[in-house]
């Protein structure tokens, strides 16, 4: 038995900063058998419980210690209809991975690699037609077409509901598509499992602004339910002088127009995207880490994170972490930016910082950073990215009277997703903040079951 994980093939850190094709280039067959055959096949599997969308993760892992792929990727898509995505971002290691009995010695077994390879596998083989079932004749409306929406109507379509999936963007996938960069989420393989979702029976419509184009009241009339899964679109900022100059992007802005408006191809796509030679992103999420790395695939020649915590406080998954160190992002860490310097026309020219300590823990659990007096100073910066957070999509809820929401604008929603209105349900991160995409799943399946139980009781 070995005792670490079958490493992952990747891109050389000094190739892939030139290209935005994909880092991990994933197990072939005999990895995935190798790493397969690491699982311990408990009778009473820890790693099901940590998994928000409850797969059969002994299950599918036998399957492919058999080579039966075919049957391993339909074990999987019994519960998740987003395996190639999940198998790329889903944090594993704080999840399924995490509760493996194997990790309690030794690494434990690589869930989300495998799943990602049975998922490449089909897809490079040919997908399955997925059966058709039984219409039950009534109809739901999904707001949104992210991780919880494409979830929620996936699972609906499979009980035989008609689900049409509204989408404001004139593409579909939400997050998948503008948020996560190309070299860590290919668009073609959010494509081909959105195509998947379709053929269950999904309808989508596309540049469909619920709340502008539609209403939802107006969508009540015509469906039999309704789910709101418009995730966290607001980006937050800073609210530091200069933070208006030219050069200072939300994350938000500066990925959607690299990932889904195709920056990175000028002049192919008329959508260059300036960032000078030195960027600075200030947070270190996930979010942060794609746009750091984004930066010098772009052509930036340093790439700085400017986080006011230290390393061990820092949101972003460890791999992430570790691209972004390889691929040579240099991070300022116990640095908050107080000021932002322009030019004379207008330009960022600088970014004014103050160096932090460790106080005491916050509501967070992590120690609150405080100021340094008198330690500022000045770095040169030609571009600044805030990736500090986003709050929930406040389009459809300003628009909805009688609808409960928190003081961040999420909706209110029960772990079932029910809302303050009969017949909306909700879920993702419109309702609890920016979350992971497996989270988000985990509230469309949820909502799902919650629909179907409502709509059969209204009969």
């Amino acid at each position: 038995m070995e005792k670490k994980k079958t490493p992952m093939p990747e891109q050389e850190p000094f190739e892939r900063i030139k290209n935005f094709n994909e880092v991990a280039l994933g197990y072939d067959e005999e990895d995935a058998v190798k790493e397969a055959g690491r699982c311990l096949a408990c009778k009473k599997p820890s790693c099901v419980k940590g998994c928000p969308v409850e797969i059969d993760i002994p299950g599918f892992i036998s399957f492919i210690k058999e080579r039966k792929f075919d049957e391993a990727i339909s074990k999987i898509k019994e519960k998740n209809s987003l395996p190639a995505i999940c198998g790329r971002v889903c944090p594993q290691e704080t999840q399924c991975e995490e509760l493996c009995v194997l990790g309690k010695k030794d690494e434990p077994v690589a869930i989300g690699r495998l799943e990602r390879f049975v998922a490449d596998w089909e897809r490079k083989k040919g997908m399955k037609t997925p059966q058709k079932v039984v219409p039950t004749g009534k109809k739901i409306a999904v707001i949104g077409s992210g991780p919880a929406g494409l979830t929620c109507a996936a699972d609906l379509a499979k009980l035989g509901y008609s689900v049409t999936i509204f989408e404001s963007l004139h593409k579909t996938g939400g997050v998948l598509m503008y948020g996560i960069p190309e070299f860590r989420m290919p668009k073609a393989i959010v494509e081909t499992e959105i195509n998947y979702i379709q053929q269950l029976g999904v309808e989508i419509r596309t540049d469909m602004v619920v709340g502008k184009s539609i209403g939802v009241d107006e969508l009540l009339q015509d469906f039999d339910a309704v789910f709101i899964g418009t995730g966290a679109g607001l980006p937050m900022f800073m609210h530091i002088p200069g933070e208006n100059l030219n050069g200072v992007y939300s994350a938000n802005e500066f990925l959607t127009r690299v990932n889904l408006m195709k920056a990175y191809r000028f002049p192919e796509y008329d959508t260059p995207v300036r960032v000078g030679k030195r960027v600075a992103v200030v947070g270190a999420g996930n979010v942060a880490m794609d746009s750091a790395r984004t930066a010098l695939r772009l052509g930036a020649e340093e790439s700085l994170i400017v986080y006011r915590r230290s390393e061990k406080e820092m949101p972003a998954r460890k791999e992430e972490v570790e691209h972004a160190k390889e691929e040579g992002v240099r991070f300022m860490l116990l640095t908050n930016p107080v000021k932002i310097f322009g030019d004379e026309y207008g330009f960022v020219k600088k970014m004014e910082c103050i160096q932090m300590k460790l106080g005491e823990p916050d509501e967070s659990g992590r120690r609150r950073p405080v100021p340094v007096k008198g330690s500022e100073f000045t770095v040169d910066v030609d571009t600044v990215i805030v990736a500090i957070g986003q709050n929930p999509n406040p389009l459809v809820p300003k628009t909805m009277k009688g609808l409960e929401v928190g003081k961040h604008g999420n909706i209110i929603a029960d772990e079932d997703g029910r809302t303050s209105i009969k017949g909306v349900f909700a879920g993702g991160d419109i309702a609890t903040g920016a979350a992971t995409v497996i989270s988000a799943m985990g509230m469309g399946k949820k909502a799902a079951t919650t629909i179907d139980k409502y709509v059969m009781e209204k009969k």
